[in-house]
């Protein structure tokens, strides 16, 4: 379930997107909610409204792993060539049919990881370790790619159908 994925997302051909959006999240827990903000304000302007619910809690879901478990011990996003870049990015993304959410941070670490132990009767409860297992629940899939070129660190993504 924790391997790289890049099947099931749209074709990367900006002419075929229908929407798109994007903001810059700081290193902090707060982001979460300017995140959840912005994914209301573009899904109402895409006419999705309807689905916010399940949108939002990946949303929030993808940000808080990447805050919690991306970022540098300090708290600071590392800049390549000097640049001050976002801690973390989110994008949304529309086509006809599909709605990517995908958030970018600088770790180079696979999601997951010692973060999402297997499932068991006795663990089922905890608190932590829930997050890609709700995104893969309220999702229709996700995937997660390493950047390349100059970029450091990965991208962690959700798709939602869209009903036409």
């Amino acid at each position: 379930m924790l391997e790289p994925l890049r099947q099931g997302l749209p074709p990367v051909d900006p002419t075929a997107v229908s929407g798109s959006a994007s903001c810059a999240l700081p290193a902090r827990f707060e982001a979460v909610r300017a995140a959840r903000s912005f994914t209301r304000s573009t899904l109402s302007q895409w006419g999705l409204d309807c689905r916010f619910d399940d949108v939002s809690l990946v949303v929030s879901e993808l940000v808080t792993n990447a805050l919690r478990h991306a970022l540098p011990d300090d708290g600071r996003p590392t800049a390549a060539s000097g640049e001050q870049e976002a801690a973390v990015r989110l994008h949304l993304m529309r086509w006809s049919t599909r709605l990517v959410c995908a958030v970018r941070d600088p770790s180079e670490a696979r999601p997951g990881g010692a973060f999402a132990p297997e499932r068991t009767e006795e663990n089922c409860d905890m608190e932590s370790g829930r997050g890609l297992f709700l995104v893969d629940a309220y999702s229709d899939g996700w995937g997660w790619h390493p950047l390349a070129g100059r970029l450091t660190g990965k991208v962690v993504w959700a798709l939602f159908m869209l009903q036409d």
